[in-house]
């Protein structure tokens, strides 16, 4: 889930969270169902029926949105003989606060060098 990585001198290698599931977390959290999804599973775990009657969603859309949410490897599940139960990934929230938390290192970001061809535009 986690690659290791550096990119500078000074820098010690940490770990960080791949592109794809950078991307995968954030489409996961923009939509306002799945962030209730999370806001639910954040008290304890669920399973699908209880999240339905909660969320008062059929349970072919809760499936759609419970998709998006493991594949973005924010929500996991297991099964329990016939029911499914839905957990919060705690370290995958970790990893993207952490994906986060780099740009505190960015704060004043330098200007843009001229570009070589600038010369050439006027």
């Amino acid at each position: 889930m986690l690659k290791n990585s550096t990119a500078g001198g000074d820098r010690t290698a940490q770990p960080q969270i791949s592109e794809k599931l950078v991307s995968a977390g954030f489409h996961a959290l923009s939509d306002p169902l799945r962030i209730q999804i999370l806001e639910l599973l954040r008290e304890q775990e669920l399973c699908v029926c209880d999240l339905c009657d909660r969320l008062s969603v059929p349970q072919s859309k809760l499936s759609f949105h419970l998709k998006t949410l493991k594949e973005a490897g924010l929500v996991r599940s297991r099964q329990e003989s016939r029911w499914i139960y839905y957990s919060l990934n705690f370290a995958q929230f970790l990893a993207l606060e952490q994906y986060l938390a780099e740009y505190r290192r960015f704060i004043q970001i330098l200007p843009a060098r001229p570009c070589a061809g600038a010369d050439l535009v006027r």
